[in-house]
């Protein structure tokens, strides 16, 4: 199309075709019959026909294209930013964390609280160490800045609760002594990759 023929804004010179339409009903049964005429259309029954061989494949030919949730979940990524993790020294058992603070500070939704004291072998311990998740924006600053590696993010998704108290505590993210053999170094954002070493480069010395 030209330019002049898009331009041309003249509706009469166009050709239009004319539809040939039902003569509208003016009684109710009639308006019923035309109601009923256009529901009941082959169309229907082809599509129950797709629907209920599709169901019968997935039931009973072994071709479920869904995800049986929450018996089965979809692999995610694992430096996905889900609910924190608190990881031990495979040494002692023993918590990561230092009580240095800096996940509370650089918090920017100000949702970590913790509280230290001294054990003792006068060793800093946390004492009380909680994260609202319902404040939390999983924005991944506190497993970042910590020093030791004592704060990640882990692949459990699931925080929906019907009371805001039973969001998180910290004996919830502690790894389980008994699970402890099972933990991964590297699983969660903030934590060190595995080839972390090879992707230094050495600084020229200047003597």
């Amino acid at each position: 199309m030209s330019l002049e023929e898009f331009k041309n804004r003249n509706v009469g010179e166009q050709s239009y075709r004319m539809l040939d339409l039902e003569h509208t009903p003016e009684t109710g049964l009639g308006k019923f019959g035309q109601v009923a005429k256009r529901t009941v259309k082959g169309e229907l029954f082809v599509g129950l026909w797709v629907t209920l061989r599709e169901m019968k494949n997935a039931l009973f030919g072994g071709k479920m294209h869904t995800i049986k949730y929450p018996l089965e979940k979809l692999p995610i990524s694992p430096r996905y930013r889900a609910i924190h993790d608190m990881l031990r020294l495979l040494e002692s058992g023993h918590y990561r964390c230092i009580g240095c603070g800096l996940c509370e500070k650089i918090c920017i939704s100000d949702c970590i609280k913790m509280d230290t004291r001294y054990d003792e072998n006068q060793r800093k311990e946390v004492s009380e160490y909680t994260i609202n998740f319902g404040r939390c924006i999983f924005c991944g600053y506190c497993a970042e800045v910590c020093p030791e590696l004592a704060i990640v993010h882990g692949g459990r998704y699931e925080t929906a609760s019907e009371q805001r108290a039973s969001f998180s505590l910290f004996e919830d993210m502690l790894t389980p002594i008994d699970a402890l053999k099972q933990q991964k170094e590297f699983d969660g954002f903030g934590a060190v990759s595995p080839n972390a070493d090879e992707n230094i480069k050495k600084t020229p010395l200047a003597y």
